[in-house]
């Protein structure tokens, strides 16, 4: 797992755009079963995934908090925009408090998931530590429902998120502004990727 610069040595710019680039050449990919996959496979399964989740009509969630909240917010924006999918979040502020106050914000995107999710919807869960209880039962409940999942985790390798995913992408370090920045790349990686298709499509 990634630390930093050697004990000691002060951060650098380049040092640390370094390591963002070496986080992303090890980005871990698995599938539901836990087995490792390439990781342009990993991408082009999850890009064809979100073209047929949009032909469909179907729906695509994204969750996290905090920094990922953002994270999940901005690649919402994405994905209405590029690829005009029905992607949503459930960060509103009249919504989350109105859910959290009345269930606790354990459930605040369980609940979320439970007014919104029908079968074949999809949900990308964004943690760095891949252990927060609220992602965690939103994901468990969309999995109920019938949707499949991508996660994005960091920190521990055996966080419990990262086993819950029919696709999984793992960024190996335990600082969290390495762990979003690689997750926004990777947001960013999915949606440009899966607009290029479209274009070739369309073209």
């Amino acid at each position: 797992m990634m630390r930093g610069d050697a004990a000691g040595s002060p951060l650098t710019a380049t040092g640390y755009f370094t390591r963002i680039e070496a986080l992303l050449a090890q980005l871990e990919v698995t599938d539901g079963r836990g087995q490792p996959v390439d990781a342009n496979a990993g991408f082009h399964a999850v890009t064809e995934w979100l073209l047929s989740l949009r032909d469909a009509g179907r729906r695509i969630m994204l969750v996290g908090n905090g920094g990922s909240a953002s994270i999940a917010g901005h690649t919402k924006m994405d994905l209405c925009n590029q690829i005009h999918a029905r992607a949503c979040t459930f960060n509103d502020p009249h919504l989350l408090t109105s859910l959290s106050n009345d269930h606790g914000y354990a459930c605040v995107f369980e609940r979320g998931v439970d007014l919104w999710c029908e079968p074949g919807d999809g949900l990308i869960a964004i943690s760095s530590s891949g252990q927060s209880e609220n992602i965690l039962r939103a994901v468990r409940r969309g999995k109920e429902l019938g949707a499949r999942v991508v996660t994005l985790t960091g920190f521990r390798a055996d966080n419990q998120l990262r086993q819950l995913g029919d696709w999984n992408f793992y960024v190996a370090s335990d600082r969290y502004g390495e762990v979003e920045t690689a997750h926004h790349v990777l947001g960013h990686c999915l949606t440009d990727m899966a607009a290029a298709v479209d274009r070739s499509r369309r073209a």
